[in-house]
């Protein structure tokens, strides 16, 4: 990974910066921009911030030590600023995604119906796609994939968070020659009841969306994660929900093979899961198997134990910190942090948060009436489960009690939305791999 600051390096010397245009400024964006901006990232510009709201690209810029801006409404109005080299802002985000001017895109809204049309639109226009948005990528990201392939772009979630750190150490242990059995992340609380309201404070204090903690509380950022890490490395989940134990405080991730059924590791393919309040946190770690004799002798030297399951782990993740790292990868070497092999293999399903009423009308990720549960794609399909990136929006036929998984029988579906086309297309696209991808 490092090899990347000498070509960053032999960008800026040539004054050809990557230049990105970031679409989405919330508590991330403002971390990336202070990275890119701030810092002056070599070989990178970040040229341009789209925002729903013109104030929240402006503070995003402003924060990270580039007071003046310029707003731009087309994509030459675009262009003109990129050849000033004068920073742009803009609440339209086809204007970031029309401009040749543009390398590359990040995507950071953590939307669906309206990130697939973005991120469309981009691959349309010839630029590499990073994204920062895990339910994206768990709910359209083969086809999204397909799509990029077809204009010979990259399409990548980004390193820093948890999936594509998770990638790059899953790539790392098979590069030493050990099996992954299980792709892991540690979580530090689990309540599937969490809400807006409970969460309040504590957005308040992280200056994040309360939406957006509630779902890493109530796990549906976890299985989103983990889903992805799944598309991406063909594992699955070993059974609805994941395992997910719960150990006592301070308890060291080397310990991970005790926390799991031996038959959980001996899955062919391996498994995604995760666990609360294990140590370090909020890391991210691997467990591996190695069948040479003589290999697990050096492994037991090099301080890693009797075998035959090693642990391999990344104590942190530095999510805005890191990001550039997975754009320069997509812009120099069309090289994917992490992406879907194929079709789904796992995907997340909405689980009523309480007790349901006819005529409700389904709520977003981190909300009030749903929560997110990973789940194999071909149980999925065979259930007719209702994904919970496509449940956002849908009116429920039926009374449903607390805890129930959701059916597409149990709701109507908003019509002339994105999400269907492209999920009838990927389920289509993808019939015959391992996930359905219906």
């Amino acid at each position: 990974m490092m090899v990347i600051d000498k070509f960053l390096g032999e960008r800026e010397a040539a004054n050809r910066p990557i230049r990105v245009g970031m679409i989405g400024a919330g508590f991330q964006g403002r971390g990336i921009a202070l990275q890119l901006v701030a810092r002056r990232a070599p070989g990178l510009r970040l040229a341009a911030i789209a925002n729903r709201h013109l104030e929240g690209a402006r503070r995003a810029y402003r924060e990270a030590g580039a007071p003046e801006q310029t707003a731009v409404e087309s994509p030459l109005a675009l262009a003109r600023s990129v050849a000033a080299q004068q920073p742009a802002v803009t609440e339209d985000a086809t204007v970031l995604t029309d401009c040749p001017e543009i390398d590359v895109i990040l995507e950071i809204t953590g939307s669906i119906e309206y990130a697939a049309g973005m991120v469309l639109r981009a691959i349309d226009h010839g630029k590499h796609v990073v994204m920062m948005n895990a339910e994206l990528d768990g709910t359209l990201g083969p086809i999204l994939k397909t799509y990029a392939e077809r204009a010979g772009v990259c399409l990548t979630q980004s390193d820093g968070d948890q999936p594509g750190v998770i990638g790059n150490l899953y790539r790392f242990v098979v590069s030493i020659g050990a099996e992954p059995v299980l792709a892991g992340n540690i979580k530090g609380l689990h309540d599937p009841y969490r809400n807006p309201d409970t969460q309040a404070g504590f957005a308040r204090r992280t200056h994040q969306r309360a939406s957006m903690v509630t779902s890493f509380a109530d796990g549906t950022k976890i299985s989103y994660e983990m889903a992805v890490v799944a598309n991406a490395t063909g594992m699955r989940v070993a059974r609805r929900g994941m395992y997910g134990p719960t150990v006592p405080p301070g308890t060291h991730v080397q310990h991970a093979p005790e926390w799991y059924p031996p038959e959980a590791l001996e899955r062919p393919g391996g498994i995604v899961d995760y666990v609360v309040q294990a140590e370090p946190g909020p890391g991210v770690f691997m467990i591996a198997r190695h069948g040479h004799p003589t290999q697990r002798e050096y492994l037991k030297l090099y301080k890693l134990g009797d075998g035959p399951y090693y642990v391999f782990y990344r104590p942190y993740h530095l999510c805005h910190f890191e990001a550039h790292h997975s754009i320069a990868r997509a812009a120099l070497f069309q090289d994917a942090t992490l992406a879907p092999r194929a079709g789904l293999v796992v995907e997340v399903v909405a689980a009523a948060k309480r007790d349901l009423l006819p005529g409700e009308v389904l709520d977003g990720f981190g909300g009030f009436l749903n929560y997110g549960l990973a789940e194999n794609a071909d149980v999925v399909a065979r259930d007719n489960l209702l994904p919970l990136g496509v449940a956002e929006g849908c009116r429920l036929k039926c009374a449903l009690p607390k805890d129930r998984v959701l059916t597409y029988a149990d709701v109507e579906i908003p019509r002339g939305r994105l999400i269907e086309r492209l999920r009838e297309e990927q389920a289509k696209r993808f019939a015959s791999s391992t996930g359905t991808g219906a």
